[in-house]
């Protein structure tokens, strides 16, 4: 199910960045001309004691999800399309004085997310596995959320057309940022910490332009179909 990285991938990531350099160029055409009151609630995954998976190299995932999440969000708002992050800083969301930080950090998420009232909420996270060799972007919706299968779909399918992935197909996922709330939600695990060479490029500013730019296509073309927008 997964993507083993080839000799060919720097080949594959320089074309990438010659056809990102292009489409940033180029805005999609009803985000340029309109402003739409969409709502998306980016959600980087983790944060203050909880630091999630740590890279082969030591990449601490709560940093780089981060990262990843603030870069989204300013492609996004260039767009017009409002965005709640639910951090914005490297702090967790739990009560300092909970017995359980975790469940406390999710309920703080579960509440914004209620109160936010979003087209779509996106989860930004970083992959691990015992095995090196694994790699590849993957997405998951939750369960009985059509809506969310729908905008994973496009993301999983763009991540295979355009970063050489073997998987076009998203994945159910038991998470609670995605079976907390009915509106559509989609976890990004967007690649393997634990593979060397894939930690390296998820840490180059240019691998993850290419990762950014495909889930904002994701998004522009699942809001497209919500409100009758042109899709892409």
């Amino acid at each position: 199910m997964f993507v083993i990285i080839q000799k060919k991938s720097l080949v594959i990531i320089l074309i990438c960045v010659f056809c990102i350099s292009i489409f940033f160029a180029l805005p999609l055409k009803y985000t340029s001309a309109h402003k739409f009151d969409y709502k998306v609630v980016l959600d980087a995954g983790h944060g203050g004691r909880d630091g999630g998976v740590v890279g082969y190299n030591n990449t601490i995932e709560k940093e780089i999800n981060l990262r990843y999440a603030l870069a989204l969000k300013s492609l996004l708002e260039s767009n017009n399309i409002n965005v709640v992050m639910t951090r914005s800083e490297d702090d967790g969301l739990y009560d300092i004085n909970s017995k359980n930080k975790k469940l406390s950090d999710m309920k703080v998420r579960q509440e914004l997310i209620e109160n936010t009232q979003p087209d779509l909420v996106v989860s930004i996270h970083m992959n691990s596995f015992p095995l090196k060799s694994v790699s590849g972007a993957n997405c998951f919706y939750g369960k009985d959320n059509e809506s969310g299968k729908q905008i994973a779909d496009y993301i999983q399918k763009l991540f295979a057309k355009n970063m050489n992935s073997r998987n076009s197909l998203s994945k159910e996922g038991d998470y609670y940022i995605l079976n907390c709330t009915q509106y559509p939600s989609v976890l990004i695990e967007c690649g393997f910490l634990s593979n060397p060479t894939e930690e390296a490029m998820l840490n180059s500013d240019e691998y993850q332009n290419i990762v950014i730019y495909n889930i904002y296509c994701g998004i522009v073309a699942f809001l497209g179909t919500t409100k009758n927008a042109t899709n892409i």
